[in-house]
């Protein structure tokens, strides 16, 4: 069986002290529960002191949002995986909806990061999904495929299955809006599909597939209950240290 990995995507938000203030509460919330995995990412600006106060936790990692694919060099404002590593980062986020729409990322500049994550030991999370406007012309499957093939080209099987897959439709985050359980079971089996032609069906069978999109705790369970739903990447309901901590809780239960 895959664990489940749920992980708190806090985006721009939280200062340090709103990090520890959510630690504190999280942490014991979520007791000695480990029968999924868990990962906080914060900001760049917190990372220090969320990995510091992660030192005694054993059942939560910690992630970072982005990373650029060089080692170093002229690049204000972008952190290097070696820098992650320092920080005891064991995930980063690669190609976030945000991240493609907003900031121009392409499956090329994907692919390069998760390159450099991989190659720094740090295992990448890769985000995919379609807008609505393609959902509704019918492409789904189409854009899934060609975001899968350009965001891995070149990774072997081994490398493969140290990753994690996101899968986010584009119209369901942030919005309230979330796709059915079985609109994301359906579009999850076809993303396992293609990994099985981009490598081979154990690979497949082994690579966890998250799903992003309005998570809560009032649909964690409904959607983690699908067959090839492997965790959730987690964007609002992660800001609210409760409210995560039973998202987390909900998900274990189906651990057993």
């Amino acid at each position: 069986m895959r664990k489940k990995i749920i992980a708190a995507n806090w985006k721009m938000n939280m200062t340090v002290n709103e990090a520890k203030s959510f630690l504190d509460t999280f942490v014991r919330e979520l007791g000695d529960e480990s029968r999924a995995e868990v990962v906080v990412i914060p900001p760049f600006t917190a990372l220090a002191e969320v990995s510091n106060r992660l030192t005694d936790v054993q059942n939560v990692k910690l992630g970072a949002q982005n990373l650029h694919w060089e080692k170093s060099g002229a690049f204000t404002g972008e952190v290097s995986a070696a820098m992650l590593r320092e920080l005891f980062v064991r995930y980063v986020v690669v190609g976030h909806s945000e991240r493609r729409t907003l900031f121009g990322e392409t499956d090329a500049t994907v692919n390069k990061k998760a390159r450099a994550a991989l190659d720094a030991t740090l295992k990448p999370i890769v985000c995919i999904g379609e807008t609505l406007a393609q959902r509704d012309a019918n492409q789904v499957e189409q854009v899934l495929e060609m975001q899968l093939k350009g965001s891995l080209a070149g990774f072997s099987a081994e490398e493969l299955q140290q990753m994690v897959l996101a899968y986010e439709p584009v119209w369901a985050i942030g919005t309230g809006r979330t796709a059915s359980p079985e609109q994301a079971q359906e579009a999850q089996a076809f993303i396992r599909k293609t990994i099985a032609t981009i490598a081979d069906p154990a690979t497949a069978d082994k690579i966890r597939i998250q799903y992003g999109g309005s998570v809560k705790a009032d649909n964690a369970s409904a959607l983690m209950s699908q067959p090839d739903i492997d965790g959730a990447l987690v964007g609002g309901a992660s800001l609210d240290p409760r409210g995560f901590a039973e998202i987390v809780k909900a998900t274990c239960k189906l651990q057993d």
